[in-house]
């Protein structure tokens, strides 16, 4: 299916279908600003439609070309919104929640907010821990707050990398964020982003950034936890049993890719022969096993 286009809060996202239009609705999610178009994310998702889903990939605002958006409690409940919001746009009543990475806490957030969306949530390399937290602040929020304290939203504008795009990446892309951001203005810019640092503090009571333990028993349907890695220190193998642990009924299962699969995958995106993504794809039949079971309950 061809692209499409939602707006959603007075921004646009964008989005595409990939499988059979009668096959169940998964919404896959990647990690970091990467847009759906990142290496592994098509594939990951081809694969699941050879398994008969219809996925859902989008561009989640600051991400790709969708707009920038600046407005909730962290960037994963602006994102959750913006996806609750969407799907009644496109008139689908239920998904399953798929994502890795930031994409993971995206989808946890997304499935605590619109547990009615929700049949089964499946998650992976799950951001969490002293290290990978404070190392989040500095790729999303601390540049960002130096530069608009040293040069108003003009120098956000010149922002570059971070995780996947910085902000003049995504003007580029996408014209239109650059008259967005300086709509919103610095003083904004500045209030947005101090209150998203509060979720990459981290905290004796958060496994993952942004989201108290106690939340996690509000998640009642069927949840697959993939390990993180041994050596994995984005996306820590801890987390992944905190997270399996605060979830009732939660299946942890070993990772179906190596155990240095995202290192590997950083050092080859780093030299530019690969994706942080690519190794996805070997998720998809232990993925697509979850989803086709029988829900227990």
């Amino acid at each position: 299916m061809a692209e499409g286009t939602v707006e959603v809060n007075g921004g646009v996202v964008v989005y595409e279908f990939v499988g059979p239009e009668d096959g169940e609705v998964v919404v896959l999610t990647p990690g970091g600003r990467f847009s759906k178009d990142h290496g592994g994310v098509h594939e990951l998702a081809d694969a699941l439609a050879a398994g008969g889903k219809r996925v859902l990939l989008w561009d989640r605002p600051n991400c790709g070309r969708s707009d920038v958006q600046l407005f909730g409690k962290s960037e994963s409940h602006m994102r959750a919104e913006t996806l609750g919001l969407m799907l009644d746009q496109l008139g689908i009543e239920r998904v399953v929640a798929a994502g890795g990475s930031g994409g993971a806490r995206d989808m946890i957030v997304f499935t605590l907010l619109y547990p009615e969306k929700v049949t089964r949530l499946a998650t992976w390399c799950i951001v969490g821990g002293p290290y990978s937290v404070m190392s989040l602040a500095n790729v999303y929020i601390m540049n960002e707050l130096r530069a608009v304290r040293a040069g108003g939203i003009e120098a956000v504008l010149g922002l570059r990398g971070g995780a996947g795009f910085g902000w003049a990446q995504l003007c580029e892309t996408n014209p239109r964020n650059r008259e967005r951001l300086r709509a919103l203005g610095a003083e904004e810019f500045e209030r947005v982003m101090n209150r998203w640092l509060d979720a990459f503090i981290p905290k004796p009571n958060e496994a993952i950034p942004g989201v108290a333990d106690y939340e996690f028993a509000q998640i009642s349907v069927p949840t697959l936890v993939i390990r993180g890695g041994e050596k994995d220190f984005d996306h820590p193998k801890r987390t992944s049993f905190e997270v399996h642990a605060l979830i009732k009924g939660s299946r942890l299962i070993e990772p179906p890719w190596p155990e240095d699969a995202w290192e590997k995958a950083a050092l080859a995106a780093h030299a530019g022969k690969g994706s942080l993504f690519d190794f996805w794809q070997l998720g998809a039949p232990a993925l697509l096993a979850f989803m086709d079971e029988t829900d227990p309950r």
